[in-house]
């Protein structure tokens, strides 16, 4: 049944093979440890779940290396367009003047894609999903996990490993096993079907259309012609009854002639609203779905997965290599838990809106727009608000354990805050710069000029971890972006989120503080900095 790393050797083993687990192997892998992934389904999906990647995911596959592959594979979408009952309403452009992103818009790439490329990742790195394997049982204890595995043939194995990784979606056997109940509620029952659309319609833009009382969502899809369709109201699924529905009501919203194929996938579903507390115990983790369930409306659950096993990923390798003590992993809950939490509230309101079922909305939609096209400042107001919500670029961690921020402001990113966030759109140069810096799988400390002598005796014997990188001459203009004096500093966590910055000698005690937080272990370096 193995087809990875000989069992005795496995270090993490990943059950679940969708992208939060992908995600997770790579960077494991990507960090030299020895990782086993294996997945219930006897092979990969052929249809296509989540489809929105959002910006803050995008910064995120750049800094696995990959996100030019899922560019050439996806459809940007940057804007959102308003339909109502024949009339467009209005049209909502991307505008990230004040999230400043590499990537300022989204990508509709097939989660069928997304999976094929990070799965042909992994596998350049030795690792193949052993698919048809499922996770039956797992018994931790303080030095590992022993899991009981079986194969699709009747096969059975027992196994150790030092670490299991739960990223197997919103029915997990890890959580279950855990005895970690989603704590939420149920809500409504949707629709959703991929089916290829005659109709002429902007494919860079999501269309929200109302027809009488029904709201419906088209998504276009990276493969030509085709759209993912919402439909809040219908629970019959029948691919002919759907493209019939489809037609019919879309033609009615749009106030135009569409011709719904018979779709290629309908899923017809009660979402869920529903997460766990704690997303670890003891030597077994969570992440994405089986720490969190909740609407498809803003298509944030595979993007926040992936920022999850993003962020799990070089604290677990920091543990097993040595270079941190288990607390290090006590960070990975205190961060994402009240993300998820915020996740939650906010794909609540993203519902309402979506489903919009309140009658006095088909009267009061219109003149709401009248006024939003009559007032260019409310229009861009809403814009920001809208994209805020759903791009990741407002995700920070500024109350977080690993987070030290100066108690008088010391130039912005600030700590918590992504170092992508510096205003670098109009210096490409200075921007692929920092990209560079942040594909490498470390903790990067940015320096103006060096602040005092001491910095490398705090700094010692953390090579391997941490790399140290002086922005003069040609990087010059980088250091003035993040706002960098002559003596400043920066510490960047290996997930491209500011731990700690300060300015010249006297802020050294709070670079220390942020090592020795990283491990876990002082290593005399505040007493180095009180010293300097």
């Amino acid at each position: 049944m193995p087809n990875g790393p000989e069992p005795r050797n496995v270090e993490v083993l990943v059950a679940g093979a969708g992208p939060v687990g992908l995600t997770l192997a790579h960077e494991l892998l990507r960090r030299g440890v020895r990782v086993r992934l294996v997945d219930a389904r006897a092979e990969p999906a052929t249809t296509s779940r989540a489809i929105a990647t959002h910006p803050r995911t995008l910064e995120t596959y750049d800094q696995m290396g990959l996100a030019g592959e899922m560019l050439a594979r996806g459809q940007r979408i940057e804007a959102f367009t308003l339909h109502h009952n024949g009339s467009r309403l209005a049209r909502l452009d991307a505008d990230y003047a004040q999230m400043p992103t590499g990537y300022p818009f989204t990508l509709c790439i097939d989660q069928v894609q997304t999976e094929a490329v990070l799965r042909k990742a992994i596998g350049a790195r030795g690792v193949e999903v052993e698919w048809g394997v499922r996770l039956e049982d797992f018994a931790a204890d303080r030095d590992g996990v022993t899991v009981s595995l079986s194969g699709s043939e009747g096969a059975t194995e027992t196994a150790r490993v030092q670490w299991l990784a739960g990223c197997d979606g919103g029915h997990s056997t890890v959580r279950k096993k855990l005895a970690m109940p989603l704590l939420g509620k149920s809500s409504e029952t949707w629709l959703i079907a991929d089916a290829d659309i005659a109709v002429d319609l902007p494919r860079n833009s999501i269309h929200w259309v109302r027809a009488g009382s029904l709201t419906m969502m088209m998504v276009p899809m990276s493969t030509p012609g085709r759209w993912r369709l919402l439909d809040t109201a219908s629970d019959d699924g029948r691919p002919a009854v759907v493209a019939e529905r489809f037609s019919r009501e879309l033609s009615r919203g749009l106030g135009t002639e569409v011709k719904v194929a018979e779709p290629v996938w309908v899923s017809v579903f009660t979402f869920q609203q529903r997460m766990i507390e704690s997303m670890r115990e003891g030597r077994v983790v969570l992440a994405g779905d089986a720490a969190h369930v909740h609407s498809p409306a803003s298509g944030q659950g595979m993007n926040t997965g992936v920022q999850e096993a993003f962020n799990l990923a070089w604290k677990l390798s920091m543990v097993i290599k040595g270079q941190a003590g288990l607390q290090l992993l006590d960070s990975y809950s205190a961060e994402r838990v009240p993300i998820g939490r915020a996740l939650l509230k906010s794909t609540r309101g993203a519902t309402f809106l979506v489903q919009l079922k309140n009658a006095v909305a088909g009267v009061a939609l219109p003149v709401v727009f009248s006024v939003i096209r009559a007032f260019p400042a409310l229009r861009v107001k809403l814009q920001r608000k809208v994209l805020g919500g759903v791009s990741g670029l407002r995700v920070s961690y500024p109350e977080g354990p690993l987070t030290f921020a100066a108690t008088t402001t010391t130039g912005r990113p600030a700590a918590g805050e992504r170092v992508t966030s510096a205003p670098l759109a109009s210096d490409a140069a200075a921007r692929e710069r920092l990209a560079s810096l942040l594909r490498r799988p470390v903790w990067t400390l940015l320096l103006a000029e060096e602040p005092c002598p001491r910095l490398r005796e705090i700094t010692d014997g953390i090579a391997e971890w941490l790399t140290i990188q002086r922005l003069s001459g040609p990087d010059s203009p980088l250091a003035e972006a993040l706002g960098l004096s002559s003596t400043g500093w920066l510490l960047v966590r290996p997930d491209g989120y500011i731990s700690a910055r300060g300015d010249g000698s006297a802020d050294l005690r709070r670079l220390a503080a942020a090592l020795a937080a990283a491990t876990g272990n002082l290593h005399d370096r505040t007493a180095l900095a009180t010293e300097g």
